[in-house]
């Protein structure tokens, strides 16, 4: 059988096993499997410029973008707009609709939420998870990470060229080595509601709380992070590859657990907090 062949045989739906795991026993590279739309270095360009806009207004639509860009000198159609904006993973933030970085799977369990007027008390009582767009030089990438709510403590994160689950489950991993949350917020995304994303939840006795629909500051530490990665990093940068991306957001996230005070943590940084608390 071809290596085309058998990257068909790929379930991605799968309910038990990984991506990654199904490349593995199909004998093909997992990179073949993945991929990211085609799109032109004009296209990049506008992609980039949506994201500066998106973040400073997670409320715009496609009409809205549209008007947004014609004032920044970029005539496009809106049908154009909605196209960059769909491979991006936005979508406006209103209700009955999210952001498409998320976008759910009907054959996944959702939770409900469970932080309506809870207060957060210490360390590891809640962590917050999510997804965003990272521009690069000729392209994009996606980035999550785990926060401790609490402290503000970036514990995991990871960027990757695909929006797969695969790169979510090994960051939930590799905070879940360091500590046990009793809650894990997320939304309805079908990275978030995988069955093996929510087995190892279930696996460690953790609540699973998810967003509502449309709901962005049910993740309002989350959403408040990836501003302060744009705009206190990447944003500063001249556009940068994959890997020099990567390295920087490591340098980035040091910085940001152990240099920077936060002004609702009583000016300390979120390591002083998430380890002295």
């Amino acid at each position: 059988m071809t290596h085309e062949k058998r990257a068909g045989l790929i379930d991605r739906g799968h309910s038990d096993i990984s991506i990654s795991r199904q490349a593995e026993l199909l004998d093909i590279s997992r990179s073949s499997i993945y991929y990211q739309p085609v799109v032109n270095e004009e296209e990049i360009r506008i992609m980039h410029r949506i994201d500066r806009i998106f973040t400073d207004w997670p409320t715009f639509g496609s009409r809205t973008m549209r008007a947004a860009l014609k004032r920044k000198g970029i005539p496009i159609c809106r049908e154009h707009v909605a196209r960059l904006m769909r491979i991006m993973g936005l979508e406006a933030i209103y209700p009955k609709k999210r952001a498409n970085t998320s976008i759910p799977d009907n054959t996944h369990r959702t939770y409900p939420y469970l932080l309506r007027g809870v207060s957060i008390e210490r360390p590891d009582h809640v962590w917050g998870t999510d997804i965003t767009y990272v521009p690069l030089k000729d392209g994009w990438a996606y980035l999550t990470a785990i926060m401790d709510w609490f402290s503000r403590y970036v514990i995991s994160w990871e960027l990757s060229l695909t929006m797969e689950s695969d790169f979510c489950i090994s960051t939930l991993n590799r905070a879940l080595a360091s500590a046990i949350p009793d809650i894990h917020n997320s939304d309805q995304g079908s990275q978030f509601t995988a069955h093996e994303y929510t087995g190892i939840l279930r696996e460690h006795s953790i609540k699973i709380s998810m967003d509502g629909r449309g709901r962005c500051l049910d993740n309002i530490f989350t959403e408040r992070l990836w501003r302060t990665v744009k705009y206190d990093h990447l944003y500063l940068l001249d556009r940068r590859d994959y890997k020099e991306t990567r390295f920087g957001l490591a340098d980035f996230f040091t910085r940001y657990n152990t240099k920077r005070p936060h002004q609702s943590l009583n000016y300390q940084t979120p390591a002083e907090v998430y380890f002295n608390s």
